[in-house]
């Protein structure tokens, strides 16, 4: 029977992607020295060793930005004796590195609590179009800003640099849209063997497939949360959890009548985010990949909190977002 199928009487066995924001892989005061790295992943993996222990099949994904942001740095620094590395490679590298201290994290919580159960990560890959219009005007911003001068060096890498006035120089990529995860059968074979999977981090490392068939790297981010959703999507998840630095979505964020969102239906979120409550840098994409991931067939999704992983899979804290047609169900367990 599909996961997609069971509204079941227990939660146990039910599929749960949990999609870790940037904040859950940085320290308090969002720095990301290798130690506050470290130290905020066994914070999350605790979280996610109560819930496999509960006996939920878990997959993790994650944000990669502090850490991309990371190697740019590098890049500015070395350009002038080394060729900058690829976001691809970027993307690559720090997938394996989140997903190496994401896996010693959970294999610690489990030895702790009894759970025999093995953990992996996997490099992951995203298809994209070549002939997606967001590679002809690149506006996704990353990196930190520099003086002309030094920008210059890094247009000649074939860069992409803006002047943004008084800040300096700062440079834009393209931001795809996500339409495949190319991994996921081989994320699912390891989810079927009883494996807690990392996977897909940062989006996943961006791909296009050329006229001959194969698949190639290219200079680009995709968005963490929306990567999410097609991963879910493609590995027949029954539930999404995004778990970022607040516990709700807001309706007039920021303003005196400000209201947290709970249970909604999709049609009702959309209508939201078409009235400007979600701004397209923070919890636009959230709001957008917790909606498509139900669209596409999940049970519910739900935007929360590290810390109500627990509550949130189960849809009871946090935004839960429900199909239109099935707001009145709720998860009996």
């Amino acid at each position: 029977m599909s996961h997609r199928s069971r509204a079941g009487s227990r939660f146990r066995g039910v599929r749960v992607l949990i999609a870790l924001g940037g904040n859950a892989m940085t320290g308090p005061d969002g720095n990301a020295r290798p130690e506050a790295q470290i130290a905020a992943a066994r914070v999350a993996m605790d979280k996610v060793a109560d819930l496999v222990a509960d006996g939920v099949d878990v997959v993790i994904t994650h944000g990669n930005g502090p850490q991309v942001g990371n190697l740019l740095v590098k890049n500015e620094i070395a350009a002038s004796v080394v060729p900058p590395v690829p976001l691809d490679w970027c993307v690559a590298q720090t997938q394996a590195t989140i997903g190496f201290i994401l896996v010693d994290a959970l294999e610690h919580a489990f030895l702790e609590r009894g759970i025999d159960l093995p953990a992996a990560a996997l490099v992951t890959r995203t298809l994209v179009d070549r002939d997606d219009p967001r590679f002809e005007r690149p506006t996704k911003p990353i990196g930190r800003y520099l003086p002309e001068a030094e920008a210059a060096v890094l247009i000649e890498h074939g860069q992409v640099w803006e002047d943004r006035g008084e800040r300096g120089w700062r440079r834009v990529v393209a931001s795809p849209e996500p339409l495949e995860i190319l991994d996921a059968v081989s994320i699912g074979a390891l989810v079927a063997a009883r494996h807690v999977v990392v996977a897909n981090g940062g989006g996943g490392i961006p791909v296009v497939r050329e006229a001959d068939g194969r698949l190639s790297g290219v200079e680009a981010v995709i968005d963490k949360d929306l990567g999410a959703a097609v991963l879910g999507r493609d590995l027949r998840a029954d539930v999404l959890v995004i778990a970022t630095d607040v516990e709700n979505a807001v309706i007039g964020f920021g303003q005196p009548d400000a209201k947290p969102i709970e249970e909604t239906a999709v049609g009702q979120l959309r209508l939201l985010a078409e009235q400007g409550h979600f701004t397209s840098g923070s919890m636009g994409p959230k709001v957008e990949a917790a909606c498509r991931f139900v669209e596409q067939g999940g049970m519910y999704s739900v935007i929360t909190s590290l810390d109500n992983i627990m509550a949130a899979a189960r849809g009871r804290t946090g935004t839960v977002v429900r199909p239109d047609t099935a707001r009145e169900q709720r998860s009996d367990a």
